[in-house]
């Protein structure tokens, strides 16, 4: 199961390196919004999607996205990249928190972004960023 960082008692292992918060960008540097939570599998308590808030004003009218942490392809203190444009993550299937932790919800995710869900057999946890 896929949980919230942020409804458990977990902390990321250097808080310096919590990527939530920061913005988060496309290939071409066009802003999609802020991380404004991690979801991690319940087992082996790596982080699996950001979740990241984008649109609207002052928190009215947004939407949210789950992007796989494989999709990350550098950060900063103020930015994570994403090897997506804005429009295919606007693309993803939507975000709804009752599915969240469903596996086939899942699936749907991974499939869009071209990535193998973290539980398929050869399935290797991103090396960057390392800390997430």
């Amino acid at each position: 199961a896929l949980v919230k960082l942020s409804d458990t008692d977990l902390t990321v292992s250097d808080p310096s390196q919590d990527v939530r918060g920061r913005k988060v960008v496309d290939s071409n540097g066009q802003d999609i919004g802020t991380v404004d939570d991690l979801l991690i599998d319940d087992t082996e308590k790596r982080v699996r999607f950001l979740r990241v808030a984008g649109g609207g004003f002052l928190g009215i009218g947004g939407q949210k996205f789950l992007i796989p942490v494989d999709a990350v392809v550098a950060t900063d203190n103020d930015t994570v990249r994403v090897d997506r444009t804005r429009e295919h993550v606007a693309g993803a299937p939507s975000y709804d928190p009752d599915l969240a932790d469903h596996r086939d919800y899942a699936e749907q995710l991974y499939a869009y972004y071209g990535s193998m869900p973290f539980w398929g057999v050869g399935y290797v946890y991103p090396m960057y960023p390392f800390y997430l």
